[in-house]
């Protein structure tokens, strides 16, 4: 039996895959997107996440619970990240949930455990399992053993990736995955590496190589205003998707601020924030892109 760590599961997911469905967010990834909105999926290991406004200023039960020291207080608790073990004691201890552990340790069966509670909503919508994160594919064999317990279930599953992953791994997933929800973010590659942190030929690679084994794959492209949104990068991801085979669907996201209020609480040293830095382009622009890519032949939807 495997084991690995997640860091969420949500239900009555819409957005990520056909019909209803219930994610489960994998940490680790290995972009390091500027705009990304779950920087809690980043590292592969548990973190920390404060909630300041929970706090209370007199209580010092997660300091005195930390079997390290790692936690001090002056108004707000401040971690310290060289000593902190990521055990969750401190967590564990606080009764007023202003501390979080993300990522928990979870066995294969377990997962399957919790999601299939859901089924009879699966059933009814043609909805399913999603694997997101992070990144699910830093984590393959965990992927893998849940992937084949839900196919026994007949339950649906939907692997959200970023595509950037070692050639063997993704053969070996898209074997036993029903849909890839794949991201494309920028097609020039200098472009890519400045703001994701690495180079987009593997990715595009793993791409071809998923569509050549005539896996179903949805494209999903976020949006942000100023570093993909202008017209020569709309031209470069239409004109290259539309000559790839066919693609079942483009989903464009635009930017949301959900992953900014995280930044905080993670009291990390980022590689940048993302505070008042990107924005959704304008109803108007988004309009226009998707325009490009329906004339392109694509089949195009805003949102999941």
């Amino acid at each position: 039996m495997t084991e690995g760590i997640i860091f969420d599961i949500k239900r009555y997911a819409i957005h990520d895959g056909p019909g209803i469905r219930t994610t489960v967010f994998m940490k680790g990834c290995p972009l390091n997107c500027l705009w990304c909105h779950n920087p809690e999926g980043k590292s592969p290991e548990p973190e920390l996440i404060y909630f300041p406004k929970k706090c209370r200023e007199t209580c010092r039960l997660c300091i005195e619970a930390c079997p390290e020291n790692a936690l001090s207080k002056n108004g707000t608790v401040k971690f310290d990240q060289s000593r902190c073990r990521r055990c969750g004691t401190c967590a564990d201890a606080c009764v007023y949930e202003a501390l979080e552990l993300a990522g928990n340790t979870k066995t294969a069966e377990e997962v399957v455990g919790e999601v299939r509670k859901d089924k009879i909503f699966f059933d009814e919508s043609g909805g399913g399992v999603t694997f997101s994160g992070g990144e699910p594919l830093m984590q393959p064999e965990f992927l893998e053993d849940m992937l084949d317990r839900f196919k026994q279930l007949g339950i649906h599953t939907a692997v959200d990736s970023c595509g950037y992953a070692p050639s063997d791994v993704i053969e070996r997933i898209a074997r036993k995955a029903d849909l890839f929800l794949f991201d494309i973010k920028i097609i020039d590659e200098k472009k890519h590496k400045k703001y994701t942190g690495v180079s987009n030929e593997l990715i595009i690679e793993n791409l071809n190589k998923l569509l050549n084994m005539k896996c179903a794959v949805w494209i999903r492209i976020p949006l942000i205003a100023g570093i993909n949104d202008g017209p020569d990068d709309i031209k470069a991801i239409a004109a290259y998707l539309s000559s790839l085979k066919p693609i079942e669907r483009v989903s464009l996201l635009p930017y949301h601020r959900a992953g900014t209020g995280k930044e905080d609480k993670l009291q990390k040293n980022l590689r940048v924030s993302a505070k008042n830095i990107f924005q959704a382009p304008s109803p108007e622009r988004r309009a226009e892109i998707a325009a490009e890519f329906s004339n392109s032949g694509l089949k195009v939807k805003e949102g999941g």
